[in-house]
C-alpha cells in the first residue's frame, strides 16, 4: 500500500512538469508580433537605428580616393600668411606696437594649438576616412583572412593616412586662423557699436565663410565625413576665441578695439606724469620756500645794517655838538 502511493505521489508529480511546461509553451507562443512587435521595436529601436548607422559606414567608405581640392600648403597661407598681412595693414595705419605684436602672438597661439589638438584626437580615435576601401584595397578586390579579418595591400602610408578623418584638420585649422581673423576685424571696425551697419557684419563674417567652403570641400573631396568638419570647425573657433580674448576685449566691448596691454601702457604713462607732475610741483615749492627764506634774511640784515648805521651816525653828530 505504501509503495503503491510512493508510485502515485511520482506519477502525479510528473503529470504536473508536464502540464506546467505545456502552460509555459502556450504562454510564449502567445507573444506574437501582432501583440507585441510594436512593443518590442519601441523598446529596442535605437538598436536598430545604430545598425542601420552602421551599415551605412560600411558603405560611407567606399567613396573614390580623390586628391584634395585645398591642398595642405594652402593651409598655411590663407590662415596664417593672410591675417598676418592684415595686421601689419592695421599697424601701419595706427602705429600701434602692441596691437601688432599680440595679435601675431595670439594667431600663432590659435593656430598651433589647434594643430597640436586636431593631430591627438586624430590618433587616438582613428576613424577610417569615406575613401578608406581603396586605400585598403587599390583594385577594388578586398580581401580577408580565414577568420575574416581585413588584409589591406595599399600602400602602408596611404592606409595610416586613411585612419585620421576624425576631426578634420584642414577645417580646424581654418577656423583656428579665420575665425581668430574674424574677432580681430570685429573689434577694429567696432561692429557692435550699435549704430546699426549691418555692411561691417559682411566683413566679419567673410573669413568664416572662406573656413566654411574649405570644410565643404573636404567632405566633397571625400577626404572626411560631415561630423569630422563639424567638429573641426566647433574647435578651432573655440580655441581662437579663447586665444584672441587673453590679448584682447571682447568685440561688443566698448574698448574692442585694442589690446590690454594698452590700456596698461596709458595707466603707466598717466601714472609717471603725475609722478612726475608732482615732483615738479614739489620742488617748485622747494624753491619758492627757499627764496621767501632768503628774502626774509635779507630784509632782517638789511634792517640791522641800517640800524646800526643810524646809531652811528647818531653818535658821530652827538661826538661833534660836545666838540663845539
Amino acid at each position: 500500500m505504501a509503495s503503491w502511493n510512493s508510485a502515485f505521489l511520482l506519477w502525479f508529480k510528473n503529470l504536473r512538469n508536464i502540464f506546467q511546461y505545456r502552460m509555459q509553451e502556450v504562454q510564449l507562443g502567445s507573444h506574437t508580433i501582432r501583440s507585441h512587435g510594436a512593443a518590442i521595436a519601441r523598446a529596442h529601436m535605437h538598436d536598430w537605428l545604430i545598425l542601420l548607422l552602421l551599415v551605412d559606414m560600411m558603405d560611407d567608405l567606399r567613396y573614390p580616393l580623390k586628391s584634395n581640392t585645398v591642398p595642405v600648403w594652402a593651409v598655411p597661407m590663407y590662415a596664417i600668411v593672410l591675417p598676418m598681412l592684415i595686421f601689419l595693414i592695421v599697424y601701419i595705419r595706427r602705429k600701434d606696437v602692441y596691437g601688432l605684436h599680440h595679435a601675431v602672438l595670439g594667431l600663432l597661439f590659435s593656430v598651433l594649438l589647434t594643430a597640436v589638438i586636431t593631430d591627438s584626437i586624430k590618433n587616438a580615435v582613428g576613424r577610417p576616412r569615406p575613401d578608406f576601401f581603396w586605400r585598403c584595397f587599390p583594385d577594388g578586390k578586398d580581401a580577408y583572412d580565414k577568420w575574416g579579418n581585413v588584409i589591406c595591400h595599399g600602400d602602408i602610408s596611404v592606409i595610416k593616412e586613411g585612419h585620421k578623418s576624425f576631426p578634420s584638420g584642414h577645417t580646424s585649422w581654418s577656423f583656428a586662423g579665420l575665425g581668430f581673423l574674424s574677432l580681430y576685424l570685429s573689434g577694429k571696425i567696432k561692429v557692435f557699436d550699435r549704430r546699426g551697419h549691418v555692411a561691417k557684419l559682411c566683413i566679419v563674417f567673410l573669413p568664416l565663410l572662406v573656413a566654411s567652403l574649405v570644410g565643404i570641400s573636404r567632405v566633397d573631396d571625400y577626404w572626411h565625413h560631415w561630423q569630422d568638419v563639424f567638429a573641426g570647425g566647433l574647435l578651432g573657433l573655440v580655441v581662437s576665441t579663447f586665444c584672441y580674448l587673453q590679448f584682447f576685449p571682447p568685440p561688443y566691448d566698448a574698448n574692442g578695439w585694442v589690446t590690454y596691454a594698452y590700456f596698461r601702457v596709458l595707466e603707466e604713462s598717466t601714472a609717471n606724469t603725475t609722478i612726475t607732475a608732482n615732483a615738479g610741483n614739489l620742488q617748485n615749492a622747494v624753491a619758492a620756500e627757499i627764496q621767501i627764506a632768503n628774502q626774509q634774511q635779507w630784509d632782517e640784515n638789511g634792517f640791522m645794517g641800517m640800524q646800526l648805521a643810524r646809531d652811528s651816525s647818531s653818535r658821530m653828530e652827538d661826538i661833534e655838538s660836545g666838540k663845539s
